[in-house]
């Protein structure tokens, strides 16, 4: 036998020859044997204490603020998406502690050895937007650092493309120093997190705490009534900010088995998780919300940017101390949630050409090239179609990959066959048009109505097409649970030619 079963539901390849000459197979790609398997709950835990503790989350609360919510309406807001998010999380994590494999080969058991391409490199081109994005905030809080001792020169630089030159610099020194942690390997991001993941929140409250006390209270937006109310208007803007507070965790929904296959047991993923995710990005975004509150009294008007407020204390090593913990927290963010998964993402296109690392360079170049100073340009840019978007083709893929390992195979795999071409998971040539079709149709179904508000944006008012105009509110429910229903229902009405199992399938193409 190749794999052994485990009592804790663990599955390892004994014979990692047996996949080696295998075109799908490389180094990043093969299952992780029983032994590495070392992360425990508070690895998890502190992954997404690191990967939630990022200034974009800051900016979730301002942004859903900016658009008329109160303080509180906005925190409970991405609370509950925070937690609806857990699901699919926890449901794409099982195969990955179970097997030992990356996203991208656990996707082909539902879309084929060469069909898992294409969720692939819909999830990498998402990370890399967010890569992009992140970077951008790290290159800012090192253009801010920089300029607390150089003075004027340094901030009033002469401009290039609509920002500072120094502000491009840093950019470009940010990126590359988070493209060193990746070529260092996954091992070294998982020792990144664990003493990084609490700085940030260190700083945040110790900002929350130096504002409450300046400002002798919360301020006038802890106490301001929302601007909606409660009535229709509130639930109007509830239903896409909801789904945009989803969306902002909907790669990682897809993705998680690139870090779960490192569990030591599916118990250390799913408590480590569902302690870190929830509860941090909660925390998180109220302590901004409730800092800003305090920057209106001290201020005269509401400070949003972290970096910005703790560029005005007047003692240069506190200054110093706090710019170097959100330098760190975001690469931190960055590197785990935008760079681990379009690694092993582009790998999985041409395994025997793109190891890891190289995956890790061409996400760092395409973030750039994404151009993230425009998707951070306005909260409706940034929350609606960026989001918005992203989140229907990744909550479609998350559906697809929950109905396939949990109500079609139950959660059984054919570990060697994951590698193997001509075999159980080959299809039509390597395509499995199933998840292919449920997918195009419920991108279409989420995002076919898509419309901007009074026609301000990429969006037409009315949506591309009316009558979907309704279901882009809830875009990512939508492709989640359609992907669940049709992916199920196609499987069902069509089923695939039922395949050998491993052994026999290895005779008959070796004979």
């Amino acid at each position: 036998m190749r794999a052994i079963e485990r009592t804790n539901e663990q599955v390892e390849l004994t014979d990692p020859s047996s996949i080696e000459a295998s075109p799908l197979s490389n180094e990043d790609l093969a299952p992780v044997p029983l032994s590495r398997r070392t992360w425990t709950t508070y690895n998890y835990a502190a992954l997404w204490m690191g990967i939630a503790h990022g200034i974009p989350t800051y900016y979730l609360a301002s942004g859903l603020i900016n658009l008329g919510m109160s303080w509180y309406q906005a925190v409970m807001t991405i609370a509950l998406g925070n937690l609806i998010v857990l699901v699919p999380i926890l449901l794409n994590s099982h195969g990955g502690a179970k097997y030992g494999i990356p996203y991208p080969v656990f996707s082909r058991a539902a879309f084929g050895t060469l069909g898992a391409n294409v969720p692939a490199v819909l999830r990498a081109l998402s990370a890399c937007g967010w890569f992009g994005i992140q970077t951008w905030v790290g290159g800012e809080a090192i253009y801010t650092i920089t300029g607390a001792f150089a003075g004027d020169s340094w901030i009033h630089a002469g401009e290039m493309w609509g920002h500072p030159k120094t502000l491009w610099l840093s950019f470009a020194v940010f990126w590359l120093l988070q493209i060193a942690l990746i070529v260092r390997g996954v091992e070294s991001i998982r020792r990144f997190e664990n003493w990084s993941a609490p700085l940030i929140l260190i700083v945040a409250a110790f900002l929350l705490v130096w504002m409450v006390v300046r400002a002798h209270g919360f301020g006038p937006l802890a106490g301001e009534p929302s601007q909606l109310g409660w009535g229709a208007d509130f639930w109007m803007l509830f239903a896409p900010s909801l789904m945009g507070m989803i969306a902002y965790f909907a790669t990682m929904s897809v993705n998680i088995a690139d870090f779960t296959r490192f569990a030591k047991g599916q118990r250390d993923q799913i408590v480590g998780q569902t302690l870190g995710l929830p509860t941090t990005m909660t925390l998180f975004s109220m302590i901004g919300a409730l800092t800003t509150s305090a920057t209106i009294a001290v201020y005269g008007h509401a400070i949003w940017d972290p970096i910005d407020l703790v560029s005005r204390f007047s003692n240069p090593f506190v200054v110093l101390f706090a710019l170097l913990s959100v330098v760190v927290a975001t690469v931190a963010v960055n590197v785990a949630a935008n760079t681990v998964g379009p690694a092993y993402d582009f790998s999985n296109v041409f395994p025997r050409l793109i190891s890891f690392r190289t995956g890790g360079i061409i996400a760092g170049v395409i973030g750039i090239l994404m151009q993230p100073w425009r998707l951070l340009s306005s909260p409706e840019l940034y929350i609606f179609t960026w989001l918005g978007v992203t989140g229907a083709f990744l909550g479609g893929v998350a559906g697809i990959l929950t109905a396939d390992y949990w109500l079609l195979r139950r959660r059984e795999l054919d570990l060697v066959g994951l590698y193997t071409r001509g075999g159980p998971y080959e299809y039509a040539k390597g395509f499995n048009w199933r998840p292919l079709a449920a997918l195009a149709i419920v991108v279409f179904l989420s995002l076919g109505g898509a419309y901007s508000e009074n026609g301000e944006g990429p969006f037409p008012a009315d949506g591309y097409v009316p009558f979907l105009k309704p279901l882009f509110d809830y875009n990512w429910a939508v492709a989640f649970l359609g992907g669940i229903a049709l992916h199920a229902v196609f499987s069902k009405l069509f089923p695939p030619r039922r395949p050998l199992p491993a052994a026999q399938e290895a005779e008959r193409i070796a004979a």
